[in-house]
């Protein structure tokens, strides 16, 4: 997750981010809506972990080099933290990344609808916490745990992405960590880590997913900003 020049009104970043983002929400959101379940052959919690991974893994060679590949308003504001982006673009990136996760939550609803049953209410791979949680955890279990997974998810970007770290293996690092994030925090809240994702979804929902919403925009910042700092402070050279 490298992060090219802007330049004055370079436009291709944000449409790399909206794609990116896009493309996220859709294999993410898409295989937890489609296929988890699926009878007799459902990937269940393993498999939509495996597709959030692989979503990033995909898109970080495919547009790591125009945008960087952040996907992510809390990787955004991280890498910001950690001194790898410009506040300049800040702004710009979140905004392509939330339309992104609204766009793709979109197509998603389109294709899930097209089956006789469908209920939007019944979740759509939003995020939640108490009884909206997966396993039933409390509201604090909720905000600890997106603080910790998205802080530990920005400590191995910015490890990765570091120009010590042995160079193409980046997607790699980050795909398999936000696999394993998954595998961690599915239970927990669905796992969000990412505010446009959650966002995307949630509006569709609406009710008790978008008043839920506010947790999975203050609990991936803040613990992506921590997570950037704390990896800042252990590699700098003293």
């Amino acid at each position: 997750m490298f992060h090219p020049s802007l330049g004055d009104i370079n436009v291709k970043p944000f449409a790399a981010e909206f794609m990116g983002t896009f493309w996220l929400v859709l294999g993410g959101c898409g295989s937890a809506v489609l296929a988890a379940a699926f009878p007799n052959v459902g990937i269940g919690l393993l498999g939509v972990a495996l597709a959030f991974g692989l979503t990033v893994l995909t898109m970080a060679y495919a547009i790591g080099h125009i945008s960087g590949c952040h996907l992510n308003p809390a990787v955004t504001l991280g890498l910001w933290a950690g001194g790898r982006f410009p506040a300049s673009g800040v702004l710009s990136y979140i905004v392509a990344q939330v339309l992104g996760g609204i766009a793709a939550a979109a197509v998603l609803y389109v294709i899930a609808s097209g089956q006789a049953g469908f209920d939007v209410s019944a979740g759509f791979a939003s995020n939640g916490y108490g009884e909206h949680s997966p396993g039933g955890y409390s509201l604090l279990a909720a905000l600890v745990c997106e603080v910790v997974m998205t802080g530990f998810f920005l400590f191995v970007i910015m490890g990765a992405t570091d120009s010590r770290a042995p160079a193409g293996f980046a997607p790699i690092a980050i795909g398999l960590c936000l696999t394993l994030v998954h595998l961690i925090s599915i239970p927990v809240t669905n796992t969000s880590v990412n505010p446009a994702r959650s966002t995307g979804v949630a509006l569709f929902v609406g009710d008790w997913a978008v008043s839920q919403l506010w947790l999975f925009w203050v609990a991936p910042i803040v613990g992506a900003i921590l997570g950037a700092l704390a990896y800042r402070v252990i590699a700098t050279k003293a």
